[in-house]
């Protein structure tokens, strides 16, 4: 499956893979983030290691794993500025009889609360039905998550279920809650 020809528009955005063209955007948004805001806000990052031969090798990766079916990373842009205010990957669980994924969305907290992350994470989905053939997609969220809680509802993911000790952070097994929508 090649994406890298393809382009999400939205109205105010633009969302699509990486290219080393990227980098300045990219990390002038890293650097020009606020502060942890909550639990699951990275905040400012140590962008040290970051250089721009670091954003080609990252590039070619995310290239590499879309070739291999297993994750298709995009970046969101913002079509007034060519701003990178964030991103949005796909992960195939499975194929087969099943053309399942999991969705991960992050918009940099500097943009948050402007409508961009469902804007785009709709565009997204719409997008990932489409062209890469998915019947269901996951978003797997942290039971005290309720921006992702929130957002998920907001492009008619649905609440499934909780699953008990599914994702290792914070060095525990944590509980996730599974939000679906399957391919009308």
């Amino acid at each position: 499956m090649d994406v890298f020809s393809d382009m999400i528009e939205t109205e105010r955005l633009v969302i699509r893979p990486l290219n080393n063209e990227d980098y300045t955007t990219w990390y002038t948004q890293f650097e020009n983030r606020l502060p942890s805001q909550h639990r699951y806000d990275e905040g400012k990052l140590d962008m040290g290691v970051c250089t721009k031969k670091w954003f080609q090798q990252l590039v070619d990766n995310h290239r590499s794993l879309a070739l291999e079916d297993k994750i298709y990373v995009f970046g969101i842009f913002r079509k007034a500025d060519n701003a990178h205010l964030g991103a949005i990957d796909f992960s195939t669980l499975l194929r087969d009889d099943f053309q399942w994924a999991r969705v991960g969305y992050t918009i940099h907290n500097q943009f948050w609360r402007k409508g961009y992350a469902k804007e785009a994470v709709k565009a997204a989905i719409h997008f990932a039905f489409e062209k890469l053939n998915y019947h269901r997609i996951e978003a797997h969220i942290n039971l005290d998550n309720f921006p992702s809680i929130k957002l998920a509802e907001s492009v008619g993911m649905e609440f499934e279920c909780v699953r008990k000790g599914f994702i290792y952070e914070f060095e525990e097994w944590t509980d996730n809650l599974v939000y679906y929508i399957n391919r009308s």
